[in-house]
C-alpha cells in the first residue's frame, strides 16, 4: 500500500491574489478624478450661489410726499405718541374676599357711586350682630343698675333721717351712702361699655361696607377684571390665584394726548401752542389742540421730554391708547422785506428725514418708478423734528424710499416691503 507523504499535500494558490496593472491603472485613475472634481463643484456653488443673491432685489420701505401747508400757521415740529386719560383707576377692593356679584361689563357707563360688585359679609355681619348684641346687654344693665340706685337713694335718705333722730349708727349710713356711690359707679362704667360697643358696631359696619365696590367717579368700564367666585385682595394676600382688582375704569372726558420729543426739539414747543392732532386710525379728521404742559424733567435714556397735549373738543372716537401724530404750529409772523431784496425760497414739500442720504457731492433722495429707484438730488430747507423741507428735487405725491439698504444705487430692482 502507498502512503501519501506532505509533498503531496495541495497548496494555496496566492497568485489568485494579485491586481494586474490594468486594474490598478483604472483605480487610481479614477480617484484623480473624483479629488480634481471636487473644486469644480465648490466653485459652481460658489458661483451659483452669487448669481442667486445678484438676482434677488433688495426690499424698501417706501412714503409719498407730503405737500406744504397751504396759508395758516407752519408745522414747526412733528411727533408721535398716544391718546391717555388724566383720570384712569383700576377699582380694587379694601379687604380680601370672595366675591359674590358683579353688575357690570366692559363698556358700561357708570355714574359716581354706582355698585360695581359685591364680596362675602357674611363674616362681618355676623360680627356687627355681635357688636350690637353686647350694645344691646350693656344697655339692658343699665337699666337695671338705674333701679337699685333709686332704692339705694331712698335707703340713704332714710338713714340720715334715722341718724338725725339719733335712732340709726354713723356705720349704717355710711354704708347705705357706699351702696349708692357703687350703683353710680357701675352706671357710668356700662355707659362706657356702651360707647366701646357703639365703636365696634361702627367698625363692624364699615366691613360690611367694604364689602360693596363702587365707581370712585363717571365714567367707562374698559376691563373686567374678576368674576363671581374668585377671590380678590388689594395685596394678593390670598396667592397667586388671587385677583387684585375688579375693574378698570376711565373718564373719557379726561383723554388727552402724550408725546416724547426729543430734547433737541423741546425749545420748539411750550405751554399753549396750538397742535394739530391726527388720530392712525382716523388720519383724514386731524383735531385741534393745544400743549398743556411741559414735564419739567427728560429721560436720560430715551433723551427726550414728556409733553401733555388737551384736545380742544373731544368725541366718541378718541379712545385710550390710540395712536396719534402730532404737527406742533409755528406762530404766524409777518416777516418784513426790504425792498429790492430776493424772497427766501419756499418748501415744496416735506419728506421724512431717513428718506435723505448724501455724499461728497449733495443731499439726495431715491425716487421709486415701476419697479426702480432712481438717484435724484435734493436741496433742503428747515428741519422740523421727523421731517425736513425741500426746497427743489421733488414734487408732492412722488415716492421715495425712506428706508433701504445702504448699498442702493440708481437703477436698481427692489421689492416694497408690505
Amino acid at each position: 500500500m502507498l502512503m501519501a507523504t506532505p509533498l503531496d499535500s495541495p497548496r494555496p494558490d496566492l497568485g489568485s491574489l494579485r491586481i494586474q496593472d490594468g486594474q490598478r491603472s483604472k483605480s487610481g485613475m479614477g480617484k484623480r478624478l473624483v479629488y480634481a472634481s471636487i473644486p469644480v463643484l465648490i466653485f459652481a456653488a460658489i458661483v451659483a450661489t452669487a448669481f442667486g443673491l445678484r438676482n434677488q432685489k433688495p426690499v424698501v420701505e417706501v412714503a409719498t410726499v407730503a405737500k406744504p401747508e397751504a396759508g395758516g400757521p407752519q408745522t414747526a415740529l412733528n411727533a408721535s405718541g398716544y391718546v391717555t386719560p388724566r383720570r384712569r383707576a383700576t377699582i380694587a377692593a379694601k379687604i380680601t374676599g370672595r366675591v359674590t356679584g358683579v353688575f357690570f361689563d366692559e363698556g358700561t357707563r357708570v355714574k359716581e357711586g354706582q355698585l360695581l360688585s359685591t364680596l362675602d359679609d357674611s363674616d362681618y355681619k355676623r360680627a356687627l350682630d355681635s357688636a350690637k348684641a353686647d350694645r344691646d346687654a350693656s344697655q339692658a344693665a343699665i337699666a337695671d343698675l338705674e333701679v337699685q340706685l333709686r332704692n339705694a337713694e331712698i335707703q340713704l335718705k332714710r338713714a340720715q333721717q334715722l341718724r338725725e333722730s339719733g335712732i340709726q349708727t354713723q356705720e349704717a349710713l355710711d354704708n347705705t351712702r357706699t351702696t349708692a356711690d357703687s350703683l353710680r359707679a357701675k352706671i357710668a362704667l356700662t355707659k362706657q361699655q356702651v360707647a366701646a360697643a357703639e365703636s365696634r358696631i361702627a367698625v363692624a359696619q364699615q366691613a360690611v361696607d367694604n364689602c360693596v365696590i363702587r365707581a370712585p367717579f363717571p365714567g367707562i368700564v374698559v376691563s373686567k377684571d374678576a368674576q363671581v367666585g374668585e377671590m380678590v385682595s388689594p395685596n394678593s394676600a390670598g396667592g397667586g390665584f388671587t385677583r387684585t382688582g375688579i375693574a378698570t375704569i376711565v373718564d373719557m372726558k379726561s383723554n388727552e394726548i402724550e408725546v416724547d420729543v426729543n430734547e433737541s426739539y423741546i425749545a420748539k414747543v411750550r405751554e399753549g401752542q396750538q397742535v394739530k392732532a391726527t388720530l392712525d386710525a382716523f388720519p383724514d379728521a386731524p383735531y385741534d389742540a393745544k400743549v398743556r404742559t411741559v414735564i419739567p424733567t427728560a429721560d436720560r435714556q430715551k433723551a427726550t421730554v414728556k409733553v401733555r397735549i388737551s384736545f380742544l373738543k373731544l368725541d366718541d372716537k378718541i379712545l385710550p391708547d390710540m395712536g396719534v401724530r402730532v404737527a406742533f404750529l409755528e406762530e404766524e409772523k409777518p416777516v418784513a422785506v426790504k425792498k429790492g431784496a430776493e424772497k427766501a425760497p419756499q418748501a415744496v414739500a416735506y419728506i421724512p428725514k431717513s428718506a435723505v442720504r448724501s455724499d461728497s457731492h449733495a443731499s439726495f433722495v431715491y425716487l421709486f418708478r415701476e419697479g426702480k429707484v432712481e438717484r435724484r438730488a435734493v436741496s433742503l430747507g428747515t428741519d422740523r423734528g421727523t421731517e425736513v423741507a425741500v426746497l427743489a428735487g421733488v414734487t408732492p405725491g412722488d415716492s421715495i424710499v425712506v428706508r433701504g439698504p445702504e448699498s442702493l444705487h440708481d437703477g436698481d430692482k427692489v421689492e416694497i416691503r408690505q
